[in-house]
């Protein structure tokens, strides 16, 4: 059997949850990730990854309604399953559904509308009529409207799983790949010119829901020389590293890493900081990397948002969003009591393991695949 997972940009860090549905879905079937891809390479941290992908070069309207047959043909799998509801993926799996009779999953793990409703009533209007961009809000609007039509949908957080139904697949990790104690720290706090502080790490893209300037001003306000923060996936000549380099100039900053190098650089941290604000981006999301770290048994401070306090009840120190003062005095204690930090890492390895690993995930993801093909036979 053949499972086609199809992304609606490679060139984007929506490729991880296309991979990760790929690596998932190996024990079962041959895989194949397919899709537009808006730049000359799969997404740079994704470049090593071992998954057969094939790509055709993004487009607009009406360049991309050409594109489409042609990005149906790519999707030539026994199952199509469709990561995230955008024309590109989701829009060409409703058409292999209904065109040619192709089983059809629908992968939902970010609310993907609500991220053209954060800019107010006007805004929202401007980008509704924005016809030109398949991932446009019109399209990924009706993208999610069709969602019912999939033969089954698999979901990343509670809150789209009660907005959208389906399975519950977090962004699990490799837990046997993934170990504490399996990288050397030494190399990475060498590099940040760590010595001997403490090193407060935020991994991934720095975008402003994610909270990353709130994480900047809490180390900052604590005027401690010993704690050291590190932003690591911002790109140093990007704008948004120019405004923290200019604010907080004793930040590190390290551009994107491969997703291979994610234990290493986790490795180096005494704290993971994962500090998400409430916005309608992140009510349906929940941040991969919170996963990387309990792996890899760092100790994280996050904050009260969508499913996190789930996830980190027991093995996380959580704080209120947006509440800089709050988040400062939380990593300040972790770094203070690395006993206790250290005992929540340890926990938080538990619970990625038991309920957040690819075995967790295999558990409810093969049977949902093996119902859908067998309704397929039938």
């Amino acid at each position: 059997m053949k499972i086609s997972v199809l992304c609606f940009d490679l060139g984007d860090n929506a490729v991880a949850r296309a991979i990760l549905l790929a690596r998932l879905l190996e024990p079962l079937a041959r895989v194949e990730v397919v899709g537009p891809c808006s730049t000359e390479a799969v997404w740079e941290p994704a470049r090593a990854e071992q998954i057969p992908h094939r790509t055709l070069p993004a487009r607009k309207f009406p360049r991309f309604a050409a594109a489409i047959p042609a990005l149906s043909k790519l999707a030539d799998g026994d199952l199509v399953y469709a990561s995230k509801p955008r024309l590109a993926s989701a829009g060409i799996g409703y058409l292999k559904h209904f065109a040619a009779g192709k089983p059809l999953l629908l992968d939902i793990d970010d609310w993907e509308v609500g991220f053209f409703v954060r800019s107010g009533f006007w805004g929202t209007v401007g980008r509704a009529l924005n016809l030109a961009n398949p991932a446009g809000l019109p399209w990924t609007w009706l993208m999610e409207r069709l969602s019912g039509t999939a033969d089954g949908i698999t979901v990343a957080s509670r809150f789209l799983q009660q907005r959208f139904g389906g399975t519950l697949i977090p962004h699990v990790r490799d837990t046997e790949a993934w170990r504490p104690g399996g990288a050397d720290p030494t190399t990475v706090r060498s590099q940040l010119a760590v010595g001997k502080g403490r090193l407060v790490m935020f991994l991934g893209t720095p975008r402003g829901y994610k909270g990353v300037l709130d994480l900047c001003d809490a180390v900052a306000r604590l005027r401690r020389p010993d704690i050291v923060l590190a932003l690591v996936g911002t790109e140093p000549a990007g704008w948004a590293a120019r405004e923290i380099q200019q604010r907080y100039p004793g930040v590190r900053l390290v551009g994107k890493i491969p997703f291979s190098d994610v234990p290493r650089y986790l490795a180096a941290a005494d704290v993971v900081a994962v500090p998400q604000r409430d916005t309608s981006d992140t009510r349906g999301q929940v941040p991969a990397k919170i996963f990387d770290a309990m792996a890899l048994g760092r100790p994280i401070v996050s904050t009260r948002v969508s499913m996190i306090p789930e996830i980190l009840d027991g093995c996380g120190l959580l704080v209120a969003p947006s509440d800089v003062a709050a988040l400062g005095q939380g990593i300040a204690h972790l770094v203070d009591h690395p006993d206790e930090a250290a005992a929540l890492g340890a926990r938080a390895r538990e619970r990625c393991v038991a309920r957040y690993s690819f075995a967790a995930a295999r558990r409810d993801l093969f049977p949902l695949v093996e119902r859908v093909m067998a309704a397929a036979r039938r």
